[in-house]
């Protein structure tokens, strides 16, 4: 008994080993897709792996639970020594007081990437400090509470919690792959420590070590059934709607207005922001704010004087030329859930009304911001007078610089960063050579970053700050011709300032997606994380801020129309508004846009297929392949047990028995002896009674005379278990028969198991 016990220990302490080795890795997987991967994770599966081996060591020595945390400890303070604080510690590896002084700006700087950095983020050395000693000190906590403890259930507690960290604080896909190994790694933990307590007991007849409990299948099975739970039923839920009141600070998605629009707009699953209803001709693109100061390397958000909402001048004279037509529309937003300081509202705003709380109307760039409110939960109403100048009078007009209403910044608008890339004025100046008039050079801009040289990717190839917006980054994009929203925007107003002309950015949301409701003969448009969007605008004179849209394959380019020749050849006014045309248009994620239709049921856009989904034909061919797979791993056991049987293996013919018996719905007791199941099988299930004799007397001679077994074995053995097999299979329904082929019980339930005993 004193030496059973040691030997399942030994045996545990090694599995165990090996399953926590698989369920670290597997919890710290989802970091990839936020971090990109690098000289990190090779620290990090370095650190894990001699940790464990060297805890597995110690353990082999007898030594104390203590020593054997003691030497991870150690371990692990000299591997971080090594790699990141080498300059500062003794010979090397032994820590000083500079070394330590160090760790805390190291950890400072490691959050300041985590808050400031937009996934996929770039693992910086103080980032990489941060995941690799976070991931020893996890390894030496989860080693003890599974090895020394063996509380593998506390465990898993730590490690699905260490998973779900990436998921919080950056919103990404679930990690299908990840999540489904770090399901099979804590099962495997649950079912190693179980069987380090058992003991080693003799052999039964037939089998070489103690038959399992039905721990294994049930282990199984809660298994299966969590998987297709988390990844099946959980996604069909409903997701929570979060709402605030009028004028309460909710917890709803934000909205980010310095240019870093990557995280909301490769958010894996759209959030409902708003809801928004007009009675223009189409919903209008919604403003939360203008970026017009850039130092080279980022634009800063306007932060320009305010007057109270409620001022009888508000937001002020529209300052439009007479002769110039202006339309007033009335557009109602309702905010679902997104929590900021910016009210988004369409352009130009001349009246706010139903909002909550205290709010200060921008006249600069007639936006409002808080003062004490959120825009959590608000219903509103926003009145606009829209100018619609013709063809005609906006190429009368110069981009002039604009009456300045920023603090102390009047030039702003068209002030050029010292050392600003070549490509981007050398660009601008090719693009525009033949125009001229200043609203024909930004067409011509317009139309060139629309053409086909240019693609909208989330994912462009900008090595250094893709998420960033600087001039270098531009330039870079100028020469992939690969970006996003940000990317256009930044370049456009950029060129159009090496032009003379003046320039800013708008950050808000594209026009939303109709849905079937209508209110009001209005229909109801609903706009999602992914309708995050930026775009640039050039100030007229006499006309206003003028707004374009060079982002590739996204809206609707901004064009003005002639005036008619007389009162009955048109309706009078142009085609299109000041700004990007508001009919709807593709979703800002990056996809072909779609076939949508505006309030009057005309359909814009492009329809592309199979880009975005798998074909047809590779999901047939998906499917045949899960539903032939059970039978093909059946087919190849059976194959492996005959074979080992021809060499001698007695066992392996009599479990093959056994696994048929189990396939067909007959019950296979642990306490039954192969005499009794022989019997059982001839007498009421009509097996050839020789064949059934000649491997009852075979498996019971390898039971008790092993060493005589090998030479005896061969006697036909192998043909005869497969003909009781073909019997069994064949006294079966057709039913039962088929689902021994197709979807045959033995893989998960084992001879000798208590699910072997039942009948079904």
């Amino acid at each position: 008994m004193s030496s059973v016990e040691p030997r399942a220990r030994r045996r545990g302490e090694r599995s165990l080993t090996v399953g926590v080795l698989v369920a670290l890795l597997a919890s710290l997987m989802p970091l990839l897709r936020v971090v990109t991967p690098g000289a990190w994770l090779l620290g990090t599966v370095v650190m894990i792996t001699a940790l464990l081996i060297a805890g597995f060591a110690a353990r082999r020595l007898r030594l104390p639970a203590v020593a054997v945390s003691l030497i991870e400890a150690v371990l692990w303070v000299a591997f971080m020594s090594v790699v990141f604080l080498r300059d500062d510690s003794l010979f090397g590896v032994i820590p000083t007081v500079d070394s330590v002084q160090l760790v805390p700006r190291l950890l400072d700087a490691a959050m300041e990437d985590i808050v400031e950095g937009v996934a996929p983020m770039q693992a910086t050395s103080a980032l990489g400090f941060l995941i690799v000693g976070a991931a020893g000190l996890l390894t030496i906590v989860v080693d003890h509470v599974v090895l020394t403890a063996r509380m593998p259930l506390v465990a898993a507690i730590a490690l699905i919690v260490v998973s779900l960290i990436p998921a919080i604080a950056v919103p990404v896909e679930p990690d299908v792959s990840a999540f489904v190994l770090l399901a099979a790694a804590i099962l495997y933990l649950v079912r190693a420590e179980t069987r380090s307590r058992e003991p080693l007991a003799p052999p039964r007849p037939g089998r070489e070590t103690a038959g399992p409990t039905g721990a294994t299948a049930t282990a199984l099975g809660i298994g299966a059934v969590a998987v297709v739970v988390a990844l099946v039923v959980t996604p069909a839920l409903p997701q929570p709607v979060i709402k605030g009141g009028a004028g309460e600070y909710g917890t709803g998605i934000g909205l980010d207005a310095s240019l870093q629009l990557g995280s909301d707009l490769r958010r894996p699953r759209e959030v409902e922001v708003m809801l928004v209803r007009s009675d223009a001709p189409a919903p209008p693109y919604l403003r939360a704010t203008t970026l017009t100061d850039f130092d080279g390397d980022v634009w800063l958000p306007d932060r320009s004087r305010t007057v109270p909402l409620t001022d009888p001048d508000g937001f002020g004279p529209l300052g439009v030329d007479d002769g110039i037509e202006t339309v007033e529309q009335t557009t109602t937003i309702e905010v679902r859930n997104l929590s900021s300081t910016w009210l988004p509202v369409s352009y130009p705003a001349t009246e706010v009304t139903g909002v909550q709380g205290e709010w200060g109307a921008v006249p600069y760039n007639r936006t409002l911001v808080a003062r004490t409110a959120s825009s959590q939960g608000q219903q509103y109403r926003v009145v606009t007078q829209v100018p619609r100048p013709t063809l005609e009078q906006i190429r009368a007009r110069e981009a002039s610089r604009p009456p300045s209403a920023t603090t102390g910044e009047p030039d702003s608008t068209t002030r050029v960063p010292a050392g600003l890339p070549s490509i981007i004025r050398d660009l601008a100046r090719e693009v525009t050579a033949e125009a001229e008039t200043d609203y024909d050079r930004l067409a011509a801009l317009q139309q060139w970053f629309r053409g086909g040289d240019f693609r909208y990717s989330l994912f462009a190839p900008v090595e250094e700050g893709f998420d960033g917006s600087g001039a270098e980054a531009i330039a870079r994009f100028l020469e992939v011709r690969e970006g996003y929203c940000i990317h256009y925007a930044s370049a456009f107003a950029l060129m159009a300032r090496t032009l003379g002309m003046p320039s800013r950015i708008v950050v808000g949301y594209l026009p939303g997606a109709p849905t079937t409701d209508a209110i009001d003969r209005q229909t109801v448009h609903s706009v999602s994380t992914s309708r995050t969007h930026a775009w640039p605008e050039v100030y007229f004179d006499g006309v206003g801020w003028v707004a374009f849209e060079p982002t590739n394959s996204l809206g609707s380019p901004t064009a003005f129309s002639s005036a008619p020749e007389s009162p009955g050849d048109a309706d009078g006014g142009p085609e299109e508004t000041d700004g990007p045309s508001a009919s709807p248009t593709a979703s800002a994620t990056g996809a072909a846009p779609g076939l949508d239709a505006d309030e009057g049921g005309t359909a814009t856009g492009t329809q592309t297929t199979g880009e975005d989904g798998w074909p047809p034909l590779l999901v047939l061919i998906v499917v045949l392949i899960a539903l032939t797979l059970p039978a093909a791993l059946r087919e190849f056991r059976r194959r492996g047990q005959l074979s080992a049987a021809r060499e001698g293996d007695v066992a392996a013919a009599w479990i093959l028995v056994q696994e048929t018996a189990i396939d067909v719905g007959i019950p296979v007791p642990a306490a039954e002896s192969p005499r009794a199941l022989g019997s059982r099988l001839v007498d009421a299930h009509g097996v050839p009674a020789d064949e059934m004799r000649r491997l009852v007397e075979a498996i019971e001679r390898t039971s008790y005379a092993p060493r005589r077994s090998r030479m005896w074995a061969g006697e036909g053995v192998p043909d005869a278990a497969s003909a009781v097999r073909s019997a069994l299979l064949a006294g079966a329904d057709g039913p039962r028969r088929v689902l021994a082929t197709v979807a045959p019980r033995s893989l998960i339930i084992r001879p000798g198991t208590a699910y072997a005993a039942a009948r079904i």
